[in-house]
């Protein structure tokens, strides 16, 4: 079936949601992007400038960023969906507050089940908030603790793999972090690949028990 009416139903709702004060300062809402069908889900924390100017995920320097790295390590940005944990800009780029991501969560639980991924990227420590404390009852102790592994959790009714890392604007002022952020990135890639060799090996078992 199927998933452009929801999609398109679930962005209706978005650009018209007066539901937290954000509303009120936006120029654009920034539902999300990219392939509806995809596997991997990359969930950051909140609007920039740029996005609020065009209505699109990372689309400013940070974007550009997370572009070249998951191009390094083989991904194409429309292989992915991109989203982000509240759909609008706060003010001065201050970070989302706790009220609001449990506000906009209505409709970050609507994209990722409409999506239903298999793996999802948490950019940083509001993403990772969102998914491991208030989707997946685990405790989030902070992204500098939490990267560097792949964490299988129950999230929405599904089981999918979870993958913490630093969020590309952290990179950005600390040019450090990028060979960390970029590890991350391929321990993404590892995980994909693995289930994907995993799903390939069920279909040749089921197929030679015909």
């Amino acid at each position: 079936m199927s998933r452009e009416p929801r999609w398109n139903k679930i962005k209706s709702e978005i650009s018209s949601c007066s539901r937290c004060p954000l509303s009120l300062s936006r120029a654009k809402v920034v539902p999300g992007e990219g392939n509806l069908y995809s596997d991997i889900v990359l969930l950051g924390e909140a609007p920039g400038r740029s996005e609020d100017e065009e209505g699109r995920p990372f689309v400013g320097a940070a974007g550009k960023l997370l572009d070249k790295v998951i191009d390094e390590v083989g991904f194409k940005r429309e292989q992915l969906f991109i989203t982000n944990v509240v759909k609008c800009r706060p003010p001065n780029n201050r970070e989302p507050r706790l009220d609001e991501i449990i506000t906009c969560s209505y409709f970050t639980d609507e994209i990722i089940s409409l999506v239903n991924p298999n793996i999802v990227v948490a950019l940083g420590n509001y993403a990772g908030y969102y998914l491991f404390e208030l989707k997946g009852s685990v405790k989030w102790v902070g992204v500098t603790k939490m990267r560097g592994r792949a964490y299988r959790l129950s999230i929405l009714g599904s089981w999918r793999w979870l993958v913490p890392t630093y969020h590309p604007a952290a990179v950005l002022y600390n040019p450090k972090l990028y060979e960390v952020f970029k590890e991350d990135i391929s321990l993404l890639k590892k995980v994909f690949s693995d289930m994907k060799d995993s799903s390939r090996g069920l279909l040749k078992f089921i197929e030679s028990r015909r």
